[in-house]
């Protein structure tokens, strides 16, 4: 096991266009961590940090923006804006006959989608930029600013928003695997020696017995994931070419269990934190009957509550089928194999095999949804179940990280055997 984990890296290592890749990859980590440690003025660290210790829901927006809201740099916003500017743009597409259209035009289509959400982000960036202004200055964070001082603050997040996009998809061109994904995951790796530290800092003999549940089933989940993430459904597929005289080629398709990857559960956090950021504002203006309105809508989306979890398990679930239709189209699949001469044994080619494949891919997501919703509200279940606190990004933070690095392996996989076939064909 160990050898061949040792090989593994010495091929990357020995690989001329991986071993770029990965000082690239590397290069953009460190200049992005080196720019999320520069804060924005006119913050106090001491109420920004004992606010955020506070508030398990600002901790976990920490974790999407890669670790720079909690010292509120001018990457405060983080990838936040982008990726509310993704779920907007794939919704309009399958209302905006042109979008939709633009989506079936392979490569060129995706660049002009991908042009339009960088364009979507800048407003709701600085929105975004402006409502946490307002937040951070109704917990007094934040001293009051005049016009031209609030609006150099909202440029400078809208632009530092923009540039951490910006390097997640330099990442994606010319590093390794999916840049907004891989900043994602750098900046939840970052966070880990605090977490651990502040998590060791307070265990008492008492709780000892209680960690060990947690760290047993820690191990059980990440072979969980590992496990979902790398099950597919395994369709045979038949060619029309003959092997001497007679006979046909075989294959299969296959299909993932988890199609959608970790992209649902980051969709779903933007989504779900929602309300409870916006309570958060209107318990700050200072009117009595909004404040208490904004008590009672916190009450219901407290993180331990059963309606937060409800609903979040509900938004994972419904954006793991709406990503995978996204990401696998049977009609297309079916018309691809029909052209190269393919079949499925025992189904007509066609409409009837595109029918089929829906069939099977919505059995198999019910599966893969299902467990990345009770993987997204894992968290609660620890902490109401057995009391181990503080796990707000435990569930997420642990399936991000396996999902990450599992795509960067396949990725690196299907490098290193590109490079072996192009070593051959050359030969």
């Amino acid at each position: 096991m160990l050898a061949s984990i040792k090989q593994f890296f010495t091929r990357i290592v020995k690989t001329p266009d991986i071993r770029k890749k990965l000082i690239t990859t590397a290069a953009i980590l460190v200049v992005f961590r080196l720019i999320a440690h520069i804060p924005a003025s006119g913050i106090d660290a001491t109420s920004l940090k004992a606010l955020f210790s506070g508030s398990p829901l600002l901790s976990l927006l920490d974790v999407f923006s890669g670790g720079t809201l909690a010292n509120f740099s001018i990457m405060a916003l983080g990838l936040t804006p982008y990726i509310n500017a993704s779920i907007i743009l794939q919704l309009l597409t399958h209302v905006i006959p042109k979008l939709e259209e633009l989506s079936k035009e392979g490569e060129y289509g995706q660049e002009r989608i991908n042009q339009y959400t960088r364009a979507l982000t800048i407003p709701l960036a600085a929105g975004q930029a402006f409502g946490m202004y307002t937040l951070l200055r109704s917990q007094g964070v934040i001293t009051n600013l005049n016009p031209v001082s609030l609006l150099a603050l909202i440029v400078t997040m809208t632009a530092g928003s923009m540039l951490a996009v910006w390097f997640g998809e330099l990442i994606t061109e010319y590093g390794l695997s999916n840049g907004i994904s891989f900043l994602i995951f750098a900046g939840i790796v970052a966070r880990l020696p605090i977490t651990l530290g502040q998590s060791v800092s307070v265990i008492t003999a008492a709780d000892v017995l209680k960690v060990g549940v947690f760290a047993a089933a820690s191990v059980l989940i990440v072979a969980l994931i590992v496990f979902m993430n790398e099950a597919t459904r395994q369709i045979p597929v038949n060619y029309s070419r003959r092997i001497g005289k007679t006979g046909l080629s075989s294959s299969y398709l296959p299909l993932r269990l988890n199609q959608a990857g970790v992209i649902p559960i980051i969709f779903a956090v933007s989504l779900v934190l929602m309300p409870s950021l916006a309570t958060q504002f209107l318990s700050g203006l200072g009117n009595p009957k909004i404040a208490g309105l904004a008590t009672s809508v916190a009450t219901y989306f407290n993180p331990n509550t059963f309606l937060y979890n409800a609903i979040y398990f509900l938004l994972v679930f419904g954006f793991t089928y709406f990503y995978t239709s996204v990401v696998f189209n049977p009609e297309q699949i079916s018309e691809n194999l029909q052209k190269s001469g393919g079949f499925i044994p025992g189904i007509r080619p066609g409409a009837t095999t595109s029918k089929y494949l829906s069939q099977v891919l919505n059995r198999i997501t019910l599966v893969g949804a299902t467990f990345l919703g009770l993987i997204a509200v894992l968290p609660s279940f620890f902490q109401n179940a057995i009391g181990v606190a503080n796990l707000a990004i435990g569930g997420t933070g642990i399936l991000i990280v396996v999902s990450v690095v599992l795509e960067l392996t396949r990725d690196l996989e299907s490098k290193l055997v590109m490079k072996r076939y192009d070593t051959y064909l050359r030969s």
